[in-house]
């Protein structure tokens, strides 16, 4: 077909409403109206979004648990057999989980542990903030 055939058929668009127009002032009026008391609290949410959040004392362990620490060096180490960057010098090591494990010893891991509470809160800790006891070292007497 031809782009001439196009104009003579009839597509059925012409019994459609058409949409109202809206005038260029009438629009800008109703903004206007609904901004005039809201102007002053604008100001307020940018201050609101640069202050830090307040850190309250905590309530939970500083240690860190045998779970945390199996969850934190699995993920770590499948994260370095997918060649993430390492965050330790290696001297020979090319397991990924004692790559995971010298990393946790020198705390240079990059994560943060969230630990809900009852109440529907949270902890959010830093893997170099919490204590790491090697259960394995007090068992093997080393």
């Amino acid at each position: 077909m031809a782009d001439e055939d196009y104009d003579d058929m009839d597509m059925g668009y012409e019994d459609e409403p058409l949409e109202p127009e809206i005038e260029e002032g009438a629009e800008e009026d109703v903004d206007n109206n609904k901004n005039d008391d809201v102007a002053g609290d604008a100001i307020d949410t940018e201050d609101k979004e640069e202050e830090q959040p307040v850190e309250r004392p905590r309530k939970t362990s500083k240690y860190m648990t045998k779970y945390e620490r199996a969850r934190i060096l699995g993920t770590r180490a499948v994260q370095i057999s997918m060649n993430a960057p390492v965050m330790v010098e290696l001297e020979g090591e090319t397991d990924p989980l004692e790559i995971a494990m010298k990393e946790l010893r020198e705390r240079k891991i990059p994560f943060t542990i969230r630990r809900y509470l009852p109440d529907g809160s949270y902890e959010d800790w830093g893997v170099d903030e919490l204590i790491v006891e090697d259960s394995w070292k007090r068992q093997v007497g080393v």
